[in-house]
């Protein structure tokens, strides 16, 4: 992303917090490590020159938005395309008052996979990446110097597609390896935007503590049907599991499976 993005991006929050059309500003800023922004709500216009946008910046900010609009004020948000998305279903479900909201487009180029601090390439989401339009938006930032295009789709569906051909056996034996080394840390929950449940029935005192193999493999299972028709695809969940289980089969099987509900302002 080019600084001079980055620069208007500052310059709109500062403009916006300065005029009281908002009270608060949600966007990345630098994390504890290199390499590893964080989302952040910047209230001072002053702290506006803490604002970055690179393609470090992998995490959704759509899912603080929840908590965001519940408060007093507007808040100005900055989204991708696939960010955007996620935020239009919130507001199909009542999760997020679009009234309380002003929304800035960027530009995307693309987020890249981080190990150990160095850059791995782009994320599998983006390389499969079908958004490049804003479902939703109030104004764009960066949008004219976007290179990417979007992908057929096909693309995406091509590890479901490997599973798919494989026998009963061997495609219940590759999911038995995957899920099995869950540890059940609930990441993938926790980060996906559409998964807001303040009490996951998963989490009922009946479960074993730590939850046994069998009960973690029925979480990502129902996890995946209770997302089907509302997924966005964003891919939050796969890239914030430390284990590494490639948690987009199973939702882009129920995408590929069942026609997903259209994602419209």
């Amino acid at each position: 992303m080019s600084n001079d993005t980055v620069l208007k991006m500052r310059t709109r929050a500062r403009e916006m917090l300065a005029s009281g059309e908002v009270t608060q500003v949600l966007a990345w800023e630098a994390g504890e490590f290199p390499n590893y922004p964080a989302p952040a709500f910047f209230k001072d216009e002053n702290a506006c020159g803490r604002i970055l946008y690179d393609r470090f910046c992998t995490a959704n900010l759509s899912k603080f938005m929840i908590e965001a609009s519940r408060n007093e004020g507007k808040t100005l948000v900055f989204l991708r395309p696939c960010d955007a998305y996620s935020l239009t279903q919130l507001i199909k479900e009542n999760q997020v008052n679009r009234e309380k909201a002003y929304i800035i487009g960027v530009g995307c180029e693309g987020c890249v996979t981080v190990y150990e601090g160095e850059e791995c390439g782009l994320l599998e989401s983006c390389l499969v990446c079908i958004k490049t339009d804003y479902p939703i938006y109030d104004e764009l930032i960066g949008t004219e110097n976007n290179p990417r295009t979007a992908t057929t789709g096909t693309e995406r569906f091509e590890g479901v597609t490997r599973v798919e051909e494989t026998d009963a056996s061997a495609r219940y034996g590759f999911w038995q390896t995957q899920l099995s080394r869950c540890i059940r840390c609930n990441a993938c929950r926790n980060i996906c935007p559409t998964c807001h449940c303040k009490v996951c029935m998963l989490d009922k005192e009946s479960l074993t503590n730590p939850p046994n193999p069998l009960e973690n493999k029925f979480f990502h299972v129902i996890r995946a049907y209770h997302q089907n028709g509302r997924c966005t695809d964003c891919g939050q969940c796969a890239r914030v599991c430390p284990q590494g289980i490639p948690l987009q089969l199973l939702n882009r099987k129920l995408i590929k499976a069942y026609k997903p509900v259209e994602v419209q302002p």
